[in-house]
């Protein structure tokens, strides 16, 4: 067993929230807060969003560079083929929907993928070598959105419905989800938002995803840690929390007077603000596009919403550079396109499994376990252990 305790490293004081810290290299993407600008290797991932598909994003966060039309095509074909689920792991997903019914897919989806990693028999990253380790983030990952979509239909009373093979990632997803066809246009603006989102460098789940990933787990381990922690509504959980923002103004009379109140009373408002952009995420720029691009009244009050928000807040709290997120318009997106609110976060999770896939084999190419210190502020020890009563 090896012993990655060795001597200790000198303690160093860091901010809150490891904000600002680097803890590793990584040649996966970065997020140039400043900038308003995010990447995956070395493209723009707004760029991949609107000129590529989720398969070929995918290839390229696996093996690092975009492939050609016959690698591009022999990828998804692979992919496509892992999405079928294991006939134990489909006997037990009712069971696994009706105890999570109270919270909903993405919590189900944690007991799921645990049961798909044992089915499966995945080996700690550490035993196994780099060829096993990205086949099992392949099949991993490829299962997220039957199990997402399957856990979803179960808890309405509905059956699953079957992945089909003829279909993109994107395209087969909303099947999945709704039954039918998908529209090509709704495909494709759901095809970007996942792409827009399948990283965003250190973010909480995937730092969470490499902490257990370090350790030498088996990846649905690393992946089920990583679900864990986007589940909080601080990291995953805004979007549906959004569209609530826009419901609880209702028009366009109410919007100054509401968004006062809050702000005033100190409360967040859901959508805006971001712990790294310091000017308007990039990606909340192109989802406003595809919004747009669809139109309607609704579309229309959320940039008014925008506009509105963004002006007092500049008024209210001067200086302070606070900008819609991604979260506002993929919440604005996602309804468009017929998704169900309890399946924004989800949907999230089937974008993010792909970047947290690529994470855990950046990280098992490391040995070295992620163990950071506390600094221990309780009462002075030792002191002694009082006699029983």
């Amino acid at each position: 067993m090896p012993n990655n305790e060795t001597a200790p490293a000198p303690v160093v004081d860091v901010p809150r929230g490891l904000a600002g810290v680097v803890v590793t290299d990584t040649r996966l993407g970065d997020v140039r807060g400043r900038e308003g600008f995010y990447h995956y290797r070395q493209y723009s991932a707004v760029e991949l969003a609107q000129t590529r598909g989720f398969e070929d994003v995918w290839y390229l966060m696996i093996h690092g560079e975009l492939p050609d039309a016959a690698r591009s095509a022999a990828f998804a074909r692979e992919t496509a083929a892992l999405r079928r689920l294991p006939d134990d792991i489909r006997a037990v997903l009712p069971a696994v929907a009706r105890a999570s019914a109270a919270s909903g897919p993405l919590s189900a989806l944690r007991t799921a993928l645990s049961l798909f990693g044992a089915a499966r028999g995945l080996r700690p990253v550490y035993d196994i070598d780099a060829d096993r380790r990205r086949a099992d983030v392949l099949a991993a990952a490829a299962v997220v959105p039957t199990l997402l979509t399957a856990l979803h239909r179960l808890g309405g009373g509905l059956d699953p419905v079957e992945p089909r093979e003829d279909l993109s990632y994107a395209a087969n997803y909303l099947y999945m989800l709704t039954g039918s066809e998908p529209d090509p246009a709704r495909a494709r603006a759901i095809e970007r938002y996942l792409i827009s989102t399948i990283d965003h460098g250190f973010n909480a789940s995937t730092f969470t995803a490499r902490v257990v990933a370090s350790t030498g787990a088996d990846v649905a381990a690393c992946l089920v840690a990583a679900i864990g922690a986007l589940s909080g509504p601080l990291h995953g959980g805004a979007p549906s929390r959004a569209l609530d923002t826009l419901d609880a103004i209702g028009s366009p009379d109410r919007i100054d007077p509401w968004i006062r109140d809050r702000v005033l009373a100190g409360e967040r408002i859901m959508g805006f603000g971001h712990a790294v952009y310091r000017t308007q995420d990039p990606r909340s720029r192109m989802l406003r596009g595809i919004a747009q691009g669809f139109g309607g009244p609704r579309v229309e009050f959320a940039v008014e919403v925008e506009r509105r928000v963004e002006a007092i807040l500049a008024q209210l709290k001067p200086g302070r550079e606070l900008h819609t997120n991604v979260e506002f318009y993929a919440g604005v997106v996602m309804e468009l396109c017929g998704l169900p609110r309890s399946m924004f976060t989800p949907t999230f999770a089937a974008a993010r499994v792909i970047g947290w896939g690529a994470n855990i084999l950046e990280q098992a190419e490391d040995s070295k376990i992620i163990r950071p210190a506390a600094r221990y502020v309780g009462e002075k020890p030792p002191v002694p252990v009082p006699e029983p009563h």
